[in-house]
């Protein structure tokens, strides 16, 4: 007769890591995302709104530079993503209305 005192969890890697993505990583990619956009708009509206000012058209140009530059980090995430799903086995790997639906290991 045995006792089990500590409960374990029958769960294989590729639902803890679909779990994870849906509830931290992917409202998380979401929000900087937001913000890199928010921050090339801010840039652009500078840029749009001071057409004599050439100083304060180019501190515009380098907001809207690093705007571009952080909505494509974000973008790349989703794609390291499926690369790492991919390496561990998964291969069916769904994306619907921005969520990642994640099958199981074959």
């Amino acid at each position: 007769m045995t006792f089990q005192f500590i409960p374990t969890a029958e769960a294989s890697i590729v639902t803890l890591m679909g779990s994870i993505n849906r509830v931290i990583i992917n409202p998380l990619i979401y929000l900087l995302f937001a913000l890199a956009l928010a921050y090339f708009l801010y840039g652009l509206a500078k840029y749009l709104l001071s057409p004599d000012n050439e100083e304060l058209r180019s501190s515009s140009k380098s907001h809207m530079l690093w705007g571009i530059f952080g909505m494509f980090i974000m973008i790349a995430v989703f794609g390291i993503m499926n690369l790492i799903l991919k390496t561990v086995g998964e291969d069916r790997i769904q994306i619907n209305n921005g969520d990642i639906k994640i099958g199981e290991l074959q």
